[in-house]
Order: C-alpha cells, then sequence, then structure tokens
C-alpha cells in the first residue's frame, strides 16, 4: 500500500478476527475438554468382559498421583519446556535476524500496535494450547466411545463370580451391574484406550522438537539440537512405558496416544504456523528500464533511421490501395557491349 511506512501494515481485521473467532474457537475447545474430563455429559460405554480374564487381572497400582509420572509433573513439563522454549527460540531469531527480512509491524488503530515479535510469541504458544485441548478432546473422546478396560480392571470391578454364573473363563459378562467396587475407580478404569498421558506427552514433545529443528540455527556444533531433540522425544516415550509397566494402560493404549498426539502436533504446525517461518514481505516492483546506446546515450535520443526494405513494403502497399500494379523497368533480353559502341562512335 503506498500509505504505508517502511515495516509498518496497516490491518483492520486483526483485532475482530481475534476477539471474535479465535477466542471463541479456544473457549469453546477449552469447554469441551472440561466436560469430558470433570463431569459426567459423556457416559462412558460399557464394555463386558470374560470371568477371569487375565488381560485385566493385574493388581491395581493405586491412584494416579502414586505414579512414578504423576499426572501433575506430566501437565507441569507439557507446559513449561514448550513455553521456555519457544520464548528463547523467538527473542534469539528476532534480535539475531537481518533488518530486511522481519515481519512488519502491524497497526490495527491510532493506539493498537502489533509487534512482530509478541506476534509470533503469541500466535505460535496460542496453537500449541489450542493443541493440548485438542489432544485431549481427542483422547477423552476416544476412551468414552470405547470404553476398553485397563490391565487392573477386574481388580477395581471386584465381580461376584458366583453370582455372576462363571463356571469357566469363556463365560462373557455384560451386565452394567457386575461391579461391586468403588465406582469412581470402576469408570476410571473403563478409560483406557488411548492413553491420554502418552497423547499429552508426546505432543508437547514433537511440537517442541519440530520448533528447535526449524527455528534454532547452531553454526558451531551439529550435535546440539538432535541431542536436545531425542531428549525430548525420550522423555515423552518414557511416560508411556512407565504407564505400562504399572498396568495402567495397555501397549496398544499407549501407541494409539502416542499416533493421536504426534499426529495433532504435525499437522498445526505444517498447516497452521507454516513452519514457524518469518512472513517474507512483498518484493516491490521494478520498473522496466531501457538499455543505454554503447555511448552512454539513452537509446530515444538517437535519431531514427529508415530501412530501404521498409520504403519498398510502403510503396507497395500504397500501390495495393490504388490497385494499380507497380511495374518494375524491364530486363533488356540482349546486352550490349560498351566497346562497341564506343568504336561506332
Amino acid at each position: 500500500m503506498a500509505g504505508e511506512k517502511l515495516g509498518v501494515k496497516n490491518s483492520s481485521s486483526i483485532v475482530p478476527c481475534f476477539l471474535f473467532v479465535e477466542l471463541v474457537i479456544m473457549a469453546g475447545t477449552v469447554l469441551l475438554a472440561y466436560y469430558f474430563e470433570y463431569t459426567d455429559t459423556f457416559p462412558v460405554h460399557v464394555q463386558g468382559f470374560f470371568c477371569y480374564d487375565r488381560t485385566f487381572s493385574k493388581p491395581y497400582p493405586g491412584p494416579e498421583h502414586h505414579s512414578m509420572v504423576p499426572p501433575m509433573l506430566v501437565y507441569s513439563l507439557i507446559t513449561a519446556i514448550p513455553t521456555l522454549t519457544i520464548l528463547i527460540g523467538e527473542l534469539m531469531a528476532f534480535f539475531m535476524k537481518a533488518e530486511g527480512t522481519q515481519e512488519k509491524t502491524i497497526v490495527a488503530a491510532d493506539c493498537c500496535f502489533f509487534n512482530p515479535l509478541l506476534r509470533r510469541i503469541v500466535r505460535f504458544l496460542g496453537v500449541y494450547s489450542f493443541g493440548i485441548f485438542t489432544t485431549t478432546i481427542f483422547a477423552n473422546a476416544g476412551q468414552v466411545v470405547t470404553g476398553n478396560q485397563t490391565p487392573h480392571f477386574l481388580s477395581t470391578c471386584r465381580p461376584n463370580y458366583t453370582a455372576l454364573g462363571c463356571q469357566s473363563a469363556m463365560h462373557y459378562i455384560t451386565e452394567r451391574r457386575a461391579c461391586t467396587g468403588n465406582p469412581l475407580l470402576v469408570v476410571s478404569a473403563r478409560k483406557s484406550f488411548p492413553s491420554k498421558d502418552a497423547a499429552l506427552s508426546v505432543y508437547s514433545a514433537v511440537y517442541t522438537v519440530m520448533y528447535v529443528t526449524l527455528v534454532f540455527r547452531t553454526k558451531g556444533t551439529r550435535l546440539a539440537k538432535p541431542t536436545l531433540c531425542l531428549a525430548l522425544l525420550s522423555l515423552a516415550v518414557l511416560v508411556g512405558v512407565v504407564r505400562v509397566a504399572e498396568y495402567r494402560n495397555h501397549w496398544a493404549d499407549v501407541l494409539a496416544g502416542y499416533f493421536t498426539g504426534a499426529a495433532t502436533a504435525v499437522f498445526l504446525v505444517t498447516c497452521v504456523v507454516n513452519n514457524f517461518q518469518w512472513a517474507q514481505p512483498a518484493p516491490v516492483p521494478v520498473r522496466a528500464q531501457r538499455p543505454d546506446s554503447v555511448l552512454g546515450m539513452p537509446m530515444t535520443a538517437l535519431p531514427c533511421v529508415e530501412s530501404p526494405l521498409e520504403k519498398l513494403r510502403d510503396l507497395r502497399s500504397l500501390r495495393s490501395h490504388d490497385h494499380q500494379p507497380y511495374r518494375f523497368p524491364a530486363t533488356p533480353d540482349v546486352l550490349i557491349p560498351s566497346h562497341s559502341i564506343s568504336s561506332e562512335v
């Protein structure tokens, strides 16, 4: 635009879109995740089980906060590590970036200025937060719809095999009131597929690893970024391994959680934040200039010389318009030598 200053871009849609579109979507996502997690709005599907099924007969490992990786530790790490990484990376990239390759400052009004550094931090952290709640919704929805039991399901269900008529291990029980244990523990033991902790940990790790790989520039060493990325991925995988070792999830549940978190992170990075790249300013169109002559003078200053062929073409066109054929002088059939003429004279 002609009225824009250097490095400044006017935009009248950024504030309305943020207030009436992005905040509304974010609020709806948070509200849906809350209903899945802390209310019984969406009842869990009740699956049956076989009598004396060894797959679900593992000992009860205790409450979630007694785990080696409790949920509070997982949630703290998936919140703190990406936030610090993005803040450090954006500060380094902003101050080490060339002047002409930085994004423009957006002016929405006389008093509203959006610095490119602030815009990138808010955008990346906002998309990351949206991905956390989206991954939580996917994991909780899968658990509610499938109702797959955990490895310690029978230890918390405590079914009365005599009253249920379990004569053999192949007897399948479908009664909803088959469990006599704590109802809260029974409902929690029916939420195994996919593993929510594994999905959140892998989502956080993949999002952070892609940010480190695409944004950080390490000229002095080639092993710093791979080491950091492998450490983050190892921590995420360790969460799923501990869940399986403590009989809180099956391997299939953990692998499904890995896939859910990784797919969400890859989609958001590639399709939403454009691989964390800086938006390059549009190039200024350059007017084409006429080439100068060898003498250093403009071509328009030299006189125009008309070619004899062009004169002949114009003459032919003029004759054709007058409907009179143009006759060229006829060539003589016999040529008389010049020396004979001179001798006669």
